[in-house]
């Protein structure tokens, strides 16, 4: 095996591992505008790095985070609905990520990559930065599992039951933030939040628990991401589609035995 492809293929496991529970998440509280939101700023993390001259994941992080914290603080105020206000948000700032892109030199041609992802393209710095980012985030679910599912759950009677809400949902964001910077390179920003959302819907038709549900998701994405770079190579396709294709295979055989187990 070429050392491009091993290296695609941790990264690419690596960031699915952690992104299938993070969109557990998400589905529970039906946020996938929150994910598209983030995943779409994440361009804009790109544009302003490459053009003040910062490490683009680093400066993709600092933005996912600055994006978080004001969806956090917008979505408090509810002057508008959550799904307007996250749907404005997002496709604005991908114009505002695109425009700023048009006016780096010598970046045209690369702009596909940013979109549509080049996990063929990882480096093993990058494998630093997934695997670090992927550990910490574990390590936080782990600590914060219960107050996360009981936030999804009925964050009213959580906050009764002295859960803290605030903080846990702001912690939440950050951390599917951080994944999105991360995972960027791999799926690119129009289908970052693909690789949150199907693996987690797959899972939910085999799960009988929400720690079963986290954990089908993770091996469902990991799965989608090896078969999606397989495909890729074997008949030359774009490596980041390939594998939001596979994902989503998988979700329709989720379906179909979901299906069946309902008929029997």
């Amino acid at each position: 095996m070429d050392d491009f492809v091993l290296r695609a293929l941790l990264g690419g496991v690596g960031v699915a591992a952690v992104a299938g529970p993070l969109g557990c998440f998400i589905v529970w509280q039906k946020l996938a505008y929150f994910g598209d939101t983030l995943s779409h700023s994440s361009l804009l993390g790109v544009a302003l790095g490459l053009m003040f001259g910062i490490f683009p994941s680093l400066s993709i992080l600092l933005v996912c985070l600055f994006m978080a914290s004001v969806l956090t603080l917008l979505q408090k105020f509810r002057t508008i609905a959550n799904d307007t206000l996250l749907g404005i948000l997002a496709h604005s700032l991908l114009a505002i990520g695109l425009l700023l892109l048009s006016h780096v030199h010598g970046l045209r041609l690369d702009l596909l990559s940013y979109l549509l992802g080049d996990i063929l393209a990882i480096a093993t710095t990058d494998l630093y930065w997934i695997y670090i980012g992927a550990t910490l985030t574990m390590i936080a679910l782990y600590h914060y599992w219960n107050g996360f599912v009981a936030l999804c759950v009925h964050p009213d009677l959580a906050e009764v039951q002295g859960v803290p809400v605030h903080y846990l949902r702001f912690l939440l964001t950050l951390l599917l933030a951080a994944v999105i910077a991360i995972g960027m390179k791999l799926i690119g920003a129009l289908l970052m939040t693909s690789l949150l959302l199907i693996p987690a819907a797959s899972a939910r038709q085999f799960a009988k628990t929400p720690a079963q549900m986290a954990v089908i998701a993770g091996i469902i994405g990991g799965l989608a991401v090896i078969a999606g770079v397989y495909f890729s190579l074997q008949y030359d396709t774009p490596t980041g589609p390939s594998i939001v294709t596979m994902a989503s295979l998988g979700f329709l055989i989720s379906l179909g035995y979901a299906l069946k187990v309902k008929s029997s």
